[in-house]
C-alpha cells in the first residue's frame, strides 16, 4: 500500500488519461523507436563487437568497479580518443547513459553566482540536472534567440561577481519536437558575450552530417561550443553517452561529476559496441543507411504535404515529425487507431509536453519504407479528418 500523498498523484495520472505504464512488445512496423538507422540490430556491428573482445582478450562481463577504482579498463582509453577525433574535440568523457551525462555536467560545472540560460523545451535530464547546481537558472522561449539576448542582458547587468560564468544551454534537435533552434546565430552572441554555450546532440549524431556527427559539426561549430553532450542509444542503436571539451572539462568533471564518480563502469561489451558502432558509421554501408534516413524524412515530408497535413505537424528536418493533436483521450483515441492498422506511434500526453500541445512523435528510420509510410499517413489523414 502506498502513502496517501503517493496514491492520489497515481490516481490523478488515472483521471487526466496521462498515466504511464510499460508497453508490451508488439510486432507493428517501427514509427517509435529512437534505432534511426537501424544499427540497434544490425548483424555486422553485433559479429564485429564479438569479434573485437574475443581477438583483443577482453573476455570478461563487467567492468568490476567504478573508474576511479577498478574499471577504468583499456577499452575506455581506446574509445575516447576515437569519439575526440571522430567529433574534432579535444576530449571525451564516456558516461553510462544520457541521464547520467547531463546530470552529471549541470549538478557541478555551473557554480553558486554563475547564471544558466535554456531553452524552454530543453530535456528534462538538463532541468534536473540544473536544478542539482546552485547556480540561477532562466528558461527563455523555444527557439528564440531574441528572449535569450533579453534574458542575458537583464539579469548579467545584476551579477557582481566578476568570476561568475554564465552558460546557455539548447538541444540541436530536440526530442519532443524535432526541431532546430539557429544554433550558428546562438554561438556566435554566446562568443560575443563571453558566454559558454552547451549543447545536447542526443538526436542529431547519426542523423546529420556528412558521417553523421551531427549539426554542431555540420555547421563548423565546434570551436564556439563549450561543451557539447552526445549519447549512443539513438542513431547508434547501442547504450551509453560521452561530453565532448577541453581536456581542463575532462579532468573537471572526472573530479567533481557525481553520476561519473559514484557508479560503476559500463562492461567492456558496452563501450566495444560503441567503437564498433562507429566504424560501421564510416563505412560504406554505414553511409547508405544515413542515405536511406534521409529518402525516408524526404518522403514522409512529402506525403504529409500532398495530404493537405502540414498544417497539423511542426517544422522539422530531423528524424522526428510530430503531428499536434490537442487533447490526451483524442491523440490517444488516434495512435491506438494507428496501432490497430499496423503501425507503432507513440502519443506524447501532457504534463510530457504543454497542455494543448499533445502529439503524435513520428520517429523516422533507415527501414521504413516508402509504402510503410504511405499507408500510415493515410491513415492517420483519415482519422484527423474524422
Amino acid at each position: 500500500m502506498l502513502p496517501q500523498k503517493l496514491q492520489k498523484k497515481l490516481e490523478e495520472r488515472q483521471q487526466n488519461m496521462s498515466l504511464r505504464v510499460l508497453p508490451m512488445y508488439k510486432q507493428l512496423v517501427d514509427f517509435s523507436s529512437n534505432d534511426y538507422l537501424g544499427f540497434s540490430g544490425n548483424a555486422s556491428i553485433f559479429s564485429a563487437t564479438h569479434k573485437y573482445l574475443v581477438d583483443s582478450s577482453f573476455l570478461q562481463n563487467g567492468a568490476t568497479g567504478s573508474r576511479l577504482l577498478s574499471g577504468n579498463h583499456n577499452l575506455y582509453d581506446e574509445l575516447e580518443s576515437k569519439l575526440a577525433l571522430f567529433h574534432q574535440s579535444k576530449a571525451a568523457i564516456v558516461y553510462n547513459s544520457g541521464y547520467d551525462a547531463n546530470i552529471g555536467f549541470f549538478s557541478c560545472v555551473p557554480q553558486r553566482g554563475d547564471l544558466v540560460f535554456y531553452d524552454e523545451y530543453i530535456h528534462a535530464s538538463i532541468r534536473d540536472g540544473i536544478a542539482m547546481s546552485n547556480a540561477k537558472a532562466y528558461k527563455f522561449k523555444h527557439n528564440n534567440i531574441a528572449d535569450l539576448e533579453n534574458l542575458v542582458e537583464r539579469h548579467t547587468a545584476a551579477v557582481k561577481d566578476n568570476n561568475s560564468a554564465v552558460y546557455v544551454v539548447t538541444e540541436s534537435v530536440f526530442s519532443m519536437d524535432g526541431d532546430s533552434p539557429h544554433l550558428k546565430e546562438i554561438a556566435l552572441f554566446c562568443k560575443k558575450h563571453k558566454l559558454f554555450f552547451v549543447v545536447d546532440e542526443a538526436h542529431a549524431v547519426g542523423v546529420f552530417g556528412s558521417k553523421g556527427e551531427g549539426l554542431v559539426q555540420q555547421l563548423q561549430l565546434t570551436d564556439l561550443v563549450f561543451a557539447h553532450i552526445i549519447t549512443f542509444g539513438k542513431a547508434l542503436g547501442c547504450h551509453g553517452a560521452a561530453i565532448l571539451g577541453s581536456e581542463e572539462l575532462k579532468s573537471y568533471l572526472v573530479n567533481f561529476s557525481r553520476s561519473f564518480i559514484y557508479t560503476t563502469a559500463l562492461a567492456p561489451h558496452s563501450l566495444a559496441t560503441i567503437l564498433q558502432s562507429y566504424y560501421f558509421l564510416e563505412s560504406k554501408e554505414g553511409k547508405v543507411q544515413q542515405q536511406l534516413l534521409q529518402n525516408a524524412v524526404k518522403v514522409f515530408k512529402s506525403r504529409v504535404e500532398s495530404s493537405k497535413l502540414k498544417q497539423h505537424f511542426i517544422t522539422s528536418n530531423s528524424a522526428i515529425q510530430c503531428c499536434l493533436i490537442s487533447g490526451n483521450n483524442r491523440v490517444k483515441s488516434i495512435a491506438k487507431k494507428l496501432e490497430e492498422n499496423g503501425f507503432n506511434v507513440k502519443a506524447i500526453l501532457s504534463p510530457t509536453v504543454p497542455q494543448g500541445q499533445e502529439r503524435l512523435r513520428f520517429c523516422l528510420h533507415a527501414y521504413n519504407t516508402p509504402k510503410e509510410i504511405e499507408k500510415v499517413i493515410t491513415v492517420l489523414h483519415n482519422y484527423i479528418k474524422e
